[in-house]
């Protein structure tokens, strides 16, 4: 018989919501090995593991791996591809440095069938469920990031209200006092001030971020690269220019400031 680890995986969120169970795991690979007479000599189980950590960043992966290294093992046991994997290319790298060292993999439920690595049939279906299943997920990728940008376009909220917008319901409107803050920042890249430049100019002026903290370089790099503000045309109130007599540059941006921190401290109480 050939020494054998099974592997079973499980979240503390598909146990919550689909009934996913280490049991159920182990009782389904034990009868896989009993069937193929593979001698088990571990049951790894790992409780709460995301399947976003590469095999070798989890305690019982780790665990695994070291088994196989020192040959204690030739066969490895899991239900399904994604209780050892988290996508095509970790996939892909392991099982092939597996099968360089003569260690088969065994999938137990692909879709209602088995999946042996040792055969050739086994490794090109490996390949192939391996890419659909990378495919899914960037599939699901592509469809969060759209809704994220319909949002962002209809003016609607899609997380914490972003510097420059408050929340009204569903929707974000304009903060008037936060937005002249953006007019500000967005022609002071303009005039080719750097982002660490910027920050401290605010920080000079007692300007206050989003959560009333100090500004930083990243801050201003996060609000001049989102696409929200991409168009101030159509994303920043229109600016509307002084009356009074045209003073030097430097002293109307301090003189506006000013006047914002007043209006940002007057909304918010202080």
């Amino acid at each position: 018989m050939e020494n054998t680890v099974c592997y079973a995986r499980v979240s503390t969120l598909e146990q919550a919501q689909h009934g996913v169970s280490l049991d159920a795991q182990v009782e389904r690979l034990l009868s896989y090995c009993d069937a193929m007479g593979l001698n088990v000599i571990t049951v790894i189980k790992e409780e709460g593991v995301s399947a976003g950590k590469t095999l070798a960043s989890r305690p019982g992966g780790i665990r695994l791996l070291n088994m196989l290294k020192v040959g204690h093992a030739t066969h490895v046991v899991a239900l399904k591809l994604d209780r050892l994997f988290r996508n095509t290319e970790d996939a892909l790298k392991q099982t092939t440095a597996w099968d360089t060292q003569g260690i088969a993999l065994h999938l137990c439920d692909m879709g209602g069938v088995n999946l042996d690595t040792r055969s050739s049939m086994g490794k090109i279906m490996l390949t192939l469920l391996s890419a659909f299943a990378e495919f899914e997920r960037t599939l699901m990728a592509e469809r969060t990031s759209a809704a994220l940008s319909h949002k962002k376009r209809n003016g609607q909220l899609y997380n914490h209200p972003p510097f420059g917008f408050k929340r009204e319901g569903k929707q974000l409107v304009p903060h008037e006092a936060e937005q002249k803050v953006l007019k500000h920042n967005f022609q002071c890249r303009k005039d080719g001030l750097s982002l660490y430049d910027i920050a401290n100019r605010l920080n000079d002026l007692g300007v206050p971020s989003k959560k009333g903290g100090k500004w930083h370089a990243a801050t201003i790099a996060h609000i001049v690269n989102n696409d929200l503000y991409r168009d101030p045309a159509d994303n920043l109130i229109p600016w509307q220019p002084s009356k009074k007599p045209v003073e030097p540059a430097e002293s109307q941006f301090l003189g506006q400031l000013v006047g914002v921190v007043k209006g940002i401290g007057d909304e918010k109480g202080l």
